[in-house]
């Protein structure tokens, strides 16, 4: 392992201090899904010394059978205890023992790198940006549905929370639920800044702080453990699918980028049009250039694409403003050193380590093209025409993931920051997930055309 002994040895010593019985090594597999191999105490100065071996073959998109063995690699920096099973003064001990976890990437077991491992694919944008000349921040607004649980304890759409956007009504379970998760996410130091109700019934928004994109996306994936957790411990069912309930605002997870250089906002120019550097649009240019090529990868279900349809204050058109929430990116009107981009595309299914990489590619690649994002479009882009809309040269987002995958086909750009091992299994389980929907029967059709017909 590459990191010191002196760091696995204050590792090993934090894990007695703190009581910690099991330790989670933490990955997630190509789509996004959090996995962990366990491992007990006794075990643990083996494992930071060595690693953990595993069948890379019987995870999605992670290896073929002939390449089946890999190695969980911990990252020592990742090192938190999972505040509700140590007893906190929130929530009672776990009966089993306090856990822990760290978050791992994956080599063979020559500890040589994976091209299938989504957190290296990250990496290699960040090192990017580095040989470029600039640090990337990251920031990022993730929405989030609490639902009541049913009668035999399953997930359901049923919520008593009669809420909407930023009301402070009577606080019910749901609210509660909120609270304790952010609570938690402070405790892990994950850095939430704010948390309020969302325009849905039963959504909500926890806000997480900028930092380096490697550790946004490690809270990312964090947030979406500790969410789900906190409600199933409290009897509600915690979902970040982007439209759970028809005919209302479905969940994104809005990112906010920012470029350093040498210490400064290389996004800001006092200047310049709309007091944006070149560097500043040039990233928006290669943000709305490749938007139709990442999409697949923002926005990776079926049911992504319910949500970006009109009326709901989602993006639908590649654009962008300072002014208004309709299009793809929008620019903050605050400057400085808080100059920064928005971008509302992204939904908050999405592999975190994938969905940051691209986007983080798309922009660097606007820098090295010296795209031009055109101006900005300050107007309500749903109001406008056709032949407007053309004229102002305003392209529409793929309308469902099979159109998606087709633009993320053609985008070489978006397919080189993945790699082809990623891009080729990544669109392998996608297509399948496609094909599977539609070959269903919805409720919809039947109520539509059974009769009729």
């Amino acid at each position: 392992m590459s990191e010191s002994v002196a760091t696995a040895s204050a590792t090993l010593k934090e894990l007695k201090e703190r009581g910690v019985r099991f330790l989670l090594l933490q990955f997630t597999d190509l789509l996004g899904v959090n996995k962990a191999v366990e491992i007990p105490l006794s075990q643990i100065p083996r494992v930071l010394a060595d690693g953990v071996p595993f069948d890379g073959s019987a995870l999605e998109g992670f290896a073929r059978s002939e390449e089946a063995d890999a190695l969980l690699v911990p990252d020592l920096s990742t090192f938190r205890v999972f505040p509700w099973t140590a007893g906190n003064g929130r929530e009672a001990s776990d009966p089993s023992g306090v856990v822990a976890r760290l978050i791992c990437d994956i080599r063979y077991p020559d500890g040589s790198l994976f091209a299938g491992c989504p957190r290296t694919t990250l990496k290699r944008q960040i090192e990017r940006a580095t040989r470029a000349g600039f640090t990337a921040r990251m920031s990022c607004e993730v929405e989030f549905f609490l639902f009541e649980r049913g009668p035999r304890g399953e997930p359901s759409t049923r919520t008593l929370d009669p809420g909407g956007y930023f009301d402070l009504g009577s606080i019910d379970r749901g609210e509660r639920t909120r609270r304790l998760i952010a609570a938690t996410l402070e405790d892990m130091q994950l850095s939430p800044t704010t948390s309020h109700h969302e325009a849905g019934r039963g959504q909500h928004e926890i806000d997480l702080g900028p930092t380096d994109p490697l550790t946004m996306a490690d809270n990312l994936v964090t947030f979406r453990f500790v969410a789900r957790t906190l409600a199933q411990l409290h009897g509600l069912v915690a979902t970040v699918m982007p439209k759970p309930t028809f005919g209302l605002n479905g969940s994104g997870m809005h990112t906010y980028h920012t470029l350093l250089a040498k210490g400064k906002n290389a996004f800001y120019d006092p200047k310049g049009a709309e007091q944006l550097s070149d560097v500043g649009r040039h990233y928006l240019g290669g943000m709305l250039r490749h938007a139709r090529g990442y999409c697949a990868v923002t926005n990776p279900l079926v049911n992504s694409y319910k949500r970006l349809v009109g009326g709901f204050e989602a993006p639908v058109n590649v654009s962008w403003s300072t002014h208004n929430l309709s299009p793809l990116i929008r620019v903050p009107t605050e400057r400085g050193e808080g100059t920064r981009c928005e971008n509302r595309l992204p939904d908050p299914a999405a592999n975190p380590y994938l969905a940051l990489a691209v986007q983080i590619a798309a922009g660097l690649d606007g820098i090295a093209e010296k795209l031009d994002p055109g101006d900005p479009i300050n107007k309500n882009i749903a109001r406008m025409s056709y032949r407007e809309r053309r004229r102002n040269r305003i392209d529409e987002l793929p309308r469902d993931l099979q159109e998606a995958l087709d633009y993320l086909e053609k985008d070489r750009v978006i397919r080189d920051a993945l790699g082809e091992h990623i891009y080729e299994r990544y669109v392998e389980a996608k297509h399948e997930e496609w094909l599977a929907f539609i070959e269903q029967v919805s409720e919809w059709e039947l109520e539509r055309y059974l009769g009729q017909y």
